[in-house]
């Protein structure tokens, strides 16, 4: 048992089930990975700061934390498996006992916006979330309250209203006091709603959401559906945010995001400020790093409903079946141990690797440094990217890398960037034309050549006629690289390398983040020879197409050979 240093807990806090999973994940008798056992000490530490600090301006109100709780047991009914009644799993009640149990000290309203809870595939994560959503608009003390399911298309918000609206008509109480349709859930005497969005929704105007609950966020590639849902929650007293999901295979979307910033205020970094921090609620489920997939002992952390809820056999059987083909293997160890991954079986490397290369260097160092050049074009009406590679001591490489992309494909938004948030970071420069005039280009590198010495310029002979020419004209060094696999599977190796050594600094440039996400390997001849291609053809990898032309110049000037591409010939010798 955990006894608090200044003060004794409460007896009604102590016995609840919310301190005794705290209690048991931290001393070791639950089944929990790092970070649970990091959200019960920060459960902990701040429940004794609130009994011994008179300042500290948050209290744990055991009877509000439980009141979502008591509600859902008490009148819900899951709307799957063969079940009387809801009956909420311990890792459940220390969830919902800290979204709503913190309040501010002075006004008692809640003191959690926002609830980041990450766990595996089939732990009653969306039954859980349905629950809150009807306690929201019936319970929760708010005149009027607006509660929507959220997600990244229609179909997909319907799957948690869907359950929310069978769980009421199943419910002999609830029915009775409820109306549903198609289209949404009433609580007349609240005057509340809910219903399902989505963000190809035609209308999202006129909303005043007390509580927003995005579904399987894992999918979402930008965030401008969570922008406009927490926008209209700013007239409610005590707006409540809750993000619910697996992981998934997109690095470059919000759920990498909150999980980095989920990860951070866990750690309690100082990147964070407290304000912030104490806005929100974070319950990550995943394995630990080092854990081995095969060891079926340490599956429970990514999933914590195991044994009442999820049969640990139909997991072993499932894990058995699947673990020898490398996509199926992939998606158990990314949907039901929460780890990252790339699912295709080539890709050039895993998240966990792209993510490590995240050191920062100050530009200004490099002044006058020595550098490689690469660039490509690709289509003109397409993304354009150059960049250059700086060989740092041991091994170590610094990438500049800058793209531009047309107005018109900004506006055709089939890769659903940031776009505007990557061009105010300054990855990005969106051209107020229908494709990217190679002038632009040619001023980058003239104004890099003003700072730093570029060696040389390596480039796809395929294409780039007339930018090639220029920059020749201007006395680059311009030499060309065959986009075959003899010429490129050198550098692919080399520079994986690099990454695998975390030896990679692009200062966490996000476009390029995206780039390497994208790129895959196609596998050429018996020889173990390939060459990068793109997941889709929505999925683009100018940038890293670019820095692998900057690397292979790199090598060509370093003891490392690399031979060229050669055309075969026949010869016909007539006797």
């Amino acid at each position: 048992m955990i006894h608090l240093s200044g003060s004794k807990i409460p007896s009604l806090i102590e016995s609840s089930e919310c301190y005794q999973y705290a209690a048991g994940a931290l001393s070791g008798g639950i089944v929990a990975g790092k970070k649970v056992k990091q959200a019960c000490r920060r459960f902990v530490n701040d429940l004794e700061k609130s009994l011994t600090e008179p300042s500290y301006p948050w209290v744990f109100d055991i009877t509000k934390g439980y009141r979502p709780i008591d509600f859902m047991e008490a009148f819900i009914t899951p709307s799957k498996g063969d079940y009387d009644r809801m009956e909420l799993l311990p890792w459940q009640h220390f969830v919902e006992a800290n979204l709503y149990g913190w309040v501010d000290r002075k006004t008692g309203y809640r003191r959690f916006r926002e609830g980041l809870i990450i766990v595996g595939s089939g732990n009653g994560k969306s039954t859980l979330v349905t629950g809150n959503a009807a306690y929201a608009i019936s319970k929760d003390g708010e005149r009027g309250p607006e509660a929507y399911c959220l997600a990244n298309s229609k179909q997909q918000a319907r799957i948690v209203f869907d359950a929310c609206k069978t769980q009421i008509e199943e419910s002999p109480l609830l029915k009775k006091h409820f109306r549903t349709n198609r289209s949404g859930i009433y609580y007349d005497p609240s005057n509340g709603l809910f219903e399902p969005r989505a963000t190809d929704s035609k209308n999202l105007d006129g909303m005043n959401v007390h509580m927003g609950i995005f579904d399987e966020i894992q999918e979402y590639r930008d965030y401008k559906l969570i922008n406009v849902i927490k926008k209209k929650g700013k007239k409610r007293r005590q707006p409540l945010f809750i993000y619910i999901t697996t992981l998934g295979t997109v690095i470059d979307g919000p759920l990498m995001d909150y999980y980095i910033l989920g990860g951070q205020i866990l750690d309690g970094a100082e990147a964070i400020s407290q304000r912030a921090a104490d806005r929100m609620f974070v319950f990550i489920a995943e394995i630990d790093e080092g854990d081995d997939p095969d060891d079926i002992s340490c599956w429970g952390k990514a999933n914590p409903s195991l044994g009442p809820l999820l049969l640990l056999d139909d997991l072993i059987d499932e894990w058995e079946r699947c673990k020898l083909i490398p996509a199926e293997r992939s998606d158990f160890i990314n949907k039901q141990l929460n780890v990252f991954t790339s699912v295709d079986e080539l890709s050039f490397l895993d998240t966990k690797t792209i993510r490590a290369n995240n050191k920062t260097c100050d530009i200004k160092s490099l002044k006058g440094g020595l550098c490689y050049g690469g660039f490509d074009l690709a289509e003109t009406e397409d993304f354009t990217s150059a960049c250059l590679e700086f060989p740092l001591p041991d091994n170590w490489f610094f990438l500049l890398e800058h793209s531009w992309v047309p107005l018109k494909k900004v506006k055709e938004d089939h890769e659903k960037l940031d776009w505007k948030g990557l061009e105010k970071a300054g990855a990005l420069t969106i051209v107020n034309k229908d494709y990217v005039e190679y002038e632009l280009i040619l001023e980058w590198f003239l104004k890099m050549r003003e700072l730093y010495r570029i060696d040389s310029v390596g480039f796809d002979p395929a294409k780039a006629f007339m930018l090639v020419n220029k920059l020749r004209e201007n006395g680059f060094i311009m030499n060309e690289v065959r986009q075959g696999e003899l010429t490129l599977t050198a550098p692919l190796d080399h520079l994986k390398e690099r990454f695998l050594d975390g030896k990679v600094i692009h200062n966490n440039n996000p476009l390029y983040y995206w780039y390497l996400s994208n790129v895959k390997l196609t596998k050429r001849g018996p020889n173990a020879t390939y060459l990068p291609t793109k997941q889709n053809k929505y999925r683009k990898i100018d940038g890293f197409a670019a820095h692998l032309d900057a690397h292979t110049e790199y090598l060509r000037k370093h003891p490392t050979y690399i031979p060229k591409d050669k055309k075969v010939s026949t010869v016909l010798k007539l006797g």
